[in-house]
């Protein structure tokens, strides 16, 4: 009887090249993806030794962690920023690597245009610098970011030493709610698990709630997969990830495409596949999700409350949360519904698809942005650019008096002119809440995209279930 396995299993199997006791593995990596922050030194290195990328077909490079998203005509005045994007440009015509120049139409976060393009696909081993790689998972691609050392061992081998994971399955369950996404269902999962509570493991996601998704949905989910400590995020692949592909630009040519889905679908894990660790989440009474603190698990419902620190027994627990309610501006037992915003972000590699520009037009559409409220929609890449505009978003969104932008990382990091003021509040739709994480001093609130479009409209947090839609 053929051993069950579940889809981490059967990627680790397929691509493994060569393991021995007491030492970690090494692994064929189908596809590496390249920015221009962590390869300069990856390509210089390989320079420098003399090497060649071992299979630069298998490379693919974008610009999107500092491109400014205002006018791209215009002369880049970050000398930093020029100077990485430009040296992403010589790098790929010197090693001949395949670039997607931040003034073409394929271009964008590399997380979304990776899906996009369709060089993304079921059962590959993908890795890139960055650590939001796992956002592929949603395809049922095993994806992880690397550090730069290893972005050169990629660029050199096509392979990577690895030690094999251990697995742990989430199924989500239950019927979501009118008002809840999949960004208010991944920051559920991180707050009752902790940012270090799948440190050590790729995660599953299984369940109703997950094969009801939509790709863009699976893909904020896995997405967040990293602020749970996890090494990666996995969804087997189904129906749905095939009708999302089919037709894309990089898929492979070289099947018919009923073998070609076939073939991506026998990665789904077995039914009666084993984990090292399960955990079960029902939604039925979960509601819409606001980070208060400065890591993603200090989070609460719309609805909550600050934390009250006498109730935390932990002393390093209740120094820690004392420290964030500080850096925040906040009291304790202080309630979220209501409290003022500075700021909205939608956008980054979170939610920045069609998908999340559509359901925050509709709360926009025929509302005015706040007074005191400065919003920005920055599309995920320019094809969700040009897609929006097609259908009139844009227009939306600046008749509300948002700022429509060029399509990059933008305020999710704040490694562009788009950042925060010290001590400005932010409705982000990002997936980070740091200390300095979107700008010195600038206070995050990680939401969904309704719920930051609702806060730019109203200058405060509201529950999106009392939205009253034009």
């Amino acid at each position: 009887m053929a051993l069950k396995k579940n889809i981490y299993e059967k990627i680790w199997d397929m691509h493994l090249v060569y393991e021995e006791p007491g030492r970690d593995a090494i692994i064929y990596i189908d596809t590496h993806f390249v920015h221009e922050v962590t390869s300069p030194q990856a390509f210089e290195s390989l320079r420098l030794s003399k090497r060649s990328v071992r299979r630069p077909q298998k490379t693919f490079a974008t610009m999107d962690h500092n491109v400014p998203t205002s006018d791209r005509s215009a002369p880049i005045k970050d000398v930093l920023s020029k100077k990485q994007i430009e040296t992403l440009r010589n790098n790929c015509h010197e090693f001949d690597v395949t670039l997607f120049d931040m003034d073409t139409i394929q271009s964008g976060i590399v997380h979304i245009i990776g899906p996009e393009l369709g060089i993304t696909h079921p059962g590959a081993t993908i890795v890139c610098g960055d650590s939001h790689t796992s956002t592929h998972g949603a395809f049922g691609a095993l994806a992880f970011g690397i550090g730069t050392s290893e972005v050169e061992h990629v660029l050199a081998t096509q392979t990577l030493t690895q030690k094999k994971s251990k697995t742990f399955e989430i199924r989500i369950n239950g019927k979501r709610p009118s008002g809840v996404t999949a960004k208010d269902v991944i920051l559920a999962v991180i707050g009752k698990i902790g940012t270090a509570g799948a440190t050590g493991y790729v995660v599953e996601y299984t369940g109703e709630v997950i094969r009801d998704f939509n790709l863009e949905e699976r893909m904020t989910v896995c997405n967040m997969s990293i602020e749970a400590g996890a090494r990666a995020g996995l969804i087997s692949p189904d129906d749905k990830t095939c009708d999302y592909l089919k037709e894309r630009k990089y898929i492979p040519q070289d099947e018919t495409w009923e073998k070609l889905t076939s073939k991506w679908k026998n990665f789904a894990s077995d039914e009666g596949a084993v984990y090292d660790k399960t955990m079960e989440l029902f939604v039925d009474q979960l509601e819409p999700q606001i980070t208060w603190g400065t890591t993603p698990e200090q989070v609460t419902s719309i609805n909550g409350s600050t934390p009250d620190l006498s109730r935390i027994k932990d002393p390093n627990k209740r120094k820690a949360v004392k420290k964030a309610l500080q850096y925040m501006g906040l009291n304790e037992n202080m309630p979220l519904k209501g409290l003022k915003v500075d700021r909205v972000f939608i956008g980054s590699c979170t939610n920045s698809r069609m998908s999340d520009l559509r359901e925050a037009s509709k709360v926009v559409k025929g509302y005015k942005t706040h007074s005191t409220v400065n919003a920005m929609v920055v599309p995920g890449s320019q094809s969700v650019k040009k897609m929006a505009e097609e259908e009139g978003l844009d227009k939306i969104f600046k008749e509300a008096g948002f700022d429509w932008r060029e399509s990059g990382c933008s305020m999710c990091l704040g490694m562009n002119p788009d950042q925060l003021r010290a001590e400005e509040r932010c409705a982000s739709t990002s997936n980070r809440n740091f200390e300095g994480r979107q700008g010195k001093g600038g206070r995050t609130h990680l939401v969904s995209p309704v719920m930051a479009a609702a806060a730019a409209i109203k200058g405060s947090f509201v529950d999106i279930r009392e939205w009253k839609y034009k």
